[in-house]
């Protein structure tokens, strides 16, 4: 079992970093967002494959970003996740591939695409989604619902703060 920080760390390294000034709070989260991110990535492959089994995990952070966004452009959910223009065209061809986006021309700009789920990809990411939502109301049922919207508050301040370079 993980240290939650609640009560001091385990291991002599974590304590010697401790004396060495470092500061107690940011240990405890690095070890919880490492734990966090770990078991996010597994479950993301989980669920990736649980729309499609070819499906890419890193694919399904996309199918979420155009299912609560609506259509985008590429060059959008490429700025949106961080990444270059190269991989972003690659995940989305995989996904045109496999029948759960489609693309067509820009109203706006004749030039651009705009990227959409197909209703397959809809349906299937919906009932997928639907079980992960589950999952989540089944951990966390002994939380309060204040403590569920404050840690969604937290994580949405700290996501936000990623765009901002050091």
């Amino acid at each position: 079992m993980h240290n939650t920080g609640a009560e001091p760390p385990a291991n002599g390294a974590s304590q010697a970093e401790g004396a060495m000034g470092v500061d107690q709070a940011f240990l405890a989260l690095e070890r919880e967002l490492a734990v966090f991110l770990r078991r996010a990535r597994a479950t993301s492959g989980d669920m990736a494959r649980e729309v499609h089994p070819d499906l890419e995990p890193a694919a399904y952070g996309l199918l979420v970003r155009l299912a609560d966004a609506g259509r985008q452009r590429a060059t959008d959910l490429a700025g949106y996740f961080g990444v270059g223009k190269a991989t972003m065209s690659r995940q989305l061809r995989a996904l045109e591939t496999l029948g759960l986006v489609t693309r067509a021309q820009d109203p706006a700009d004749g030039r651009a695409f705009l990227v959409q789920l197909t209703d397959e990809g809809r349906e299937r990411f919906r009932r997928v989604r639907s079980a992960r939502r589950a999952q989540y109301a089944c951990r966390l049922a002994a939380w309060e619902r204040s403590e569920v919207a404050e840690l969604a508050r937290l994580l949405h301040r700290l996501n936000g703060s990623q765009d901002v370079e050091e």
